[in-house]
């Protein structure tokens, strides 16, 4: 793994942008869950977005490729504004993948053409081409020999991974992860995190929302607390998990360590 970037991760640090938010506000009836956010993902950068629960961290992931459309504020994407609409947005969802927490395959269709499918329907490749490109992901992720199976087939740890791959098919110039592990089984979440660190370790740009702070400790650039909609701290995380600045993240670490 490269070294860590300043904490900032602003330009002119040793990641240009790549995802930028700026003043980001988003409710959910009076609930404020993101309050003037401001975060910037440099190209290349693992960001692990950590808080307890309710702190706004998944609907931050979801918001930068527009799952969840915000009320004032901008995101940028390479420097462009999100789309709104359309094939605009259909494009920034294939730049921008998406791992979920509930792996969202398509349980009528094959392990291939799970992968398949949005190279062909969004990229336009051709059936014979998208399905080389799949398997070749299949390998890479250790499932080649499960492409005709259905997803009820497989174990969770298997369909997060089918998930990822189908992420990479688009060739993407980010991937978002919102709690990819939090509904595996304990022997299936270190298959994950396995692919993902290796992904930290070949350059992709990613943020990461987890609970898993040994993958935040020794893949990501940086680590970025949340608590009640707001950034609290943007770290490094040698600086965050070894003193914490607020009280808030010594509390939740103190807590979340002990297990």
């Amino acid at each position: 793994m490269t070294a860590a970037a300043p904490a900032s991760g602003e330009p002119g640090s040793a990641f240009a942008p790549l995802i930028e938010l700026r003043g980001v506000n988003k409710h959910f009836g009076d609930l404020h869950v993101l309050q003037d956010i401001e975060l910037t993902v440099g190209r290349g950068e693992v960001v692990v977005v950590i808080g307890p629960s309710g702190s706004g961290k998944s609907t931050l992931c979801r918001a930068i490729n527009r799952l969840e459309p915000i009320e004032a504020g901008s995101i940028l994407i390479d420097g462009r504004p999100l789309p709104e609409e359309g094939k605009g947005l259909a494009g920034l969802r294939a730049d921008v993948g998406m791992v979920f927490q509930s792996f969202n395959l398509f349980a009528h269709k094959t392990v291939l053409q799970n992968v398949s499918l949005a190279q062909i329907k969004v990229r336009g490749r051709p059936r014979a081409q998208a399905d080389a490109k799949s398997l070749a992901l299949l390998e890479r992720v250790g499932l080649v020999a499960h492409a005709g199976k259905y997803p009820a087939q497989l174990s969770g740890g298997q369909q997060q991974r089918v998930a990822i791959a189908r992420a990479l098919a688009m060739e993407p110039k980010a991937l978002l992860f919102d709690e990819p592990t939090s509904a595996l089984d304990p022997e299936m979440i270190n298959e994950v995190l396995d692919v993902m660190r290796q992904l930290a370790h070949e350059g992709m740009t990613m943020v990461v929302v987890t609970h898993e702070m040994g993958f935040a400790r020794a893949s990501a650039n940086r680590v970025v607390f949340m608590a009640d909609g707001r950034i609290v701290e943007d770290r490094a995380p040698e600086a965050f998990f070894g003193a914490p600045e607020s009280e808030r993240a010594r509390d939740f670490l103190s807590k979340i360590l002990k297990h």
